[in-house]
């Protein structure tokens, strides 16, 4: 028998077409969110942001946003239980760092005498920033991080999802500037339950050979 975390792996997929009337309930969002908020990052820098969208007007706003392009993504937005702007700061400051090490303080995990020498791990955010302290490079690839542990942790809960980079980042950016707050929107993710029409659903699962992409010294 494979293992359940394998056989869940083996039913996720890119849901095409959501049924509008199947909700995802709010102890699995919940689940969900949780696990957003448990995501790795380098240097346990965090430099995200989710903004959820849930409500009528707010998928309304982001529903316009596809405007000019990317329309085949568009109806995710109104079918979908629910959307998440995935977003990034693209200037993490070592004050950003600091809400960190303050947790850190909060929580335990460190003494409060030990808060400034736990700010020698900021040097990898310094490393990543370039001479107008631009870390955007690094802090979408930390998103990344959230957006796979995403993925996974829907495939578990037996909820579908579509990552979706195609939006039109000004668009969006302009349509929820307020929640954004300087943070970046380049990739969202729609997640509910499939409509029976969805072609995707019905397809076998593909992928490369274990032997194809796995190096064993």
């Amino acid at each position: 028998m494979p293992h359940p975390i394998i056989n869940d792996l083996q039913k996720r997929y890119t849901c095409k077409k959501y049924d509008p009337s199947k909700k995802v309930s709010k102890e699995d969002l919940a689940i969900f969110l949780e696990s957003l908020r448990l995501s790795p990052s380098s240097i346990n820098s965090q430099p995200w942001k989710f903004i959820v969208l849930e409500s009528d007007a707010a998928k309304e706003r982001m529903y316009h946003t596809f405007a000019h392009k990317y329309q085949f993504n568009q109806a995710h937005v109104v079918e979908a239980s629910h959307v998440i702007l995935f977003a990034h700061n693209p200037h993490y400051t070592r004050e950003d760092y600091a809400r960190v090490i303050d947790q850190y303080v909060v929580d335990g995990r460190i003494a409060e005498e030990e808060r400034e020498k736990a700010f020698g791990s900021f040097l990898f955010a310094e490393l990543n920033t370039d001479e107008k302290g631009d870390t955007s490079i690094w802090t979408k690839n930390q998103l990344y991080l959230a957006l796979g542990n995403a993925l996974h942790t829907l495939a578990r809960l037996g909820i579908d999802s579509t990552p979706l980079e195609g939006i039109d980042v000004p668009m969006v950016e302009k349509a929820f500037a307020h929640e954004l707050d300087g943070y970046k929107c380049e990739v969202a993710l729609a997640i509910g339950y499939h409509h029976e029409e969805d072609f995707n659903a019905k397809l076998p699962k593909s992928r490369l050979r274990a032997e194809q992409i796995f190096v064993h010294l």
